[in-house]
């Protein structure tokens, strides 16, 4: 189950106002590294994608993991980017739809909520499991399959 409208503004927010801090970076990083598939809205999500693409520091073609340039000036720049021209973010994007960028979500955002967040990211893994039990008990044993090469 992916992130909901307000989840998803505060994580924007969190990537958009706290990239200086150092104590966040690395989580800043991590979200940056997930899919977009967990983000709902779809305003959100353009936002999300238009950030990770941005942010991406410069590598080679070759398999190196995935970098950012958080922090400093050009952080700055891709964020006031998106928030004066919001048509670079996406089709049908708006101002309102970019107000939120920039702007500290508040105290209560710390890494209880942020744990918490990565946990919604990825859906309820107990749905998953209940299906996966749920299909090995409708499946027959090997006592129950008879060969009919057998009778």
């Amino acid at each position: 189950m992916p992130l909901d409208a307000d989840l998803g503004k505060t994580m924007l927010q969190l990537i958009t106002s706290r990239y200086d801090d150092r104590h966040w970076r690395k989580k800043i990083e991590k979200t940056l590294s997930l899919p977009q598939s967990g983000v709902g809205d779809e305003h959100q999500q353009q936002i999300f994608m238009y950030l990770k693409l941005n942010l991406k520091a410069y590598k080679s073609r070759r398999a190196d993991p995935d970098s950012w340039i958080l922090g400093g000036y050009a952080t700055k720049e891709v964020i006031d980017r998106a928030k004066f021209q919001p048509h670079l973010v996406g089709e049908g994007m708006s101002a309102d739809a970019v107000a939120f960028l920039g702007v500290d979500p508040g105290p209560e955002i710390d890494e209880a909520w942020w744990d918490e967040m990565l946990v919604s990211w990825f859906g309820a893994p107990e749905e998953e499991e209940l299906s996966e039990e749920t299909t090995a008990e409708e499946a027959p044993s090997a006592d129950e399959v008879k060969d009919p090469a057998r009778t």
